[in-house]
């Protein structure tokens, strides 16, 4: 596992109660993020007390959104993190005077991590769309049943 990161003096920080009171899951939760490599292990006190940054926060609601808008498994989450993590790296040391093949090399880069992005996104698209479409074909069906036993209705009162 990576290194806590050290305190900085000048960032405010949060203990773990704090955060899991933020963001709505439990501090179990967030200790798991971090053995998943989800979060980036946390700053720590001289008692070893974990201390999270605004960052830290926005990034476990982002994982809460990504699970519950998108349905993802914490693997393609770790996965759509990690990617941006990697944008982030190259937009943190992008230099306009670099060689063109070590810019080419980078956008090549870029374009790797977001199709990796997408490709999880497309296939949870196409699951749900596959999902709809029973949906779509078991309501049609029902909806016949139910047209067809007003016809027997109306018939059998006819009847009467």
């Amino acid at each position: 596992m990576a290194d806590a990161r050290k305190p900085d003096a000048d960032e405010p920080y949060l203990q773990i109660g704090e955060v899991a009171d933020r963001t709505s899951v439990t501090q179990r939760t967030l200790r798991f993020y971090e053995e998943r490599g989800l979060l980036k292990p946390p700053t720590r006190m001289d008692g070893g007390f974990r201390l999270y940054s605004e960052d830290d926060v926005g990034r476990v609601e982002q994982i809460k959104r990504m699970q519950s808008l998108l349905g993802l498994t914490l693997a393609e989450i770790k996965d759509m993190v990690e990617a941006e993590e990697v944008r982030g790296e190259l937009d943190a040391t992008f230099r306009p005077d670099r060689s063109v093949e070590e810019r080419i090399q980078r956008v090549g880069r870029r374009i790797e991590v977001t199709q990796r992005q997408f490709d999880i996104i497309a296939s949870k698209l196409t699951a749900m769309q596959e999902m709809r479409e029973d949906l779509e074909a078991k309501l049609e069906r029902w909806r016949t049943v139910v047209a067809d036993l007003e016809k027997e209705r109306a018939g059998a009162k006819a009847a009467t």
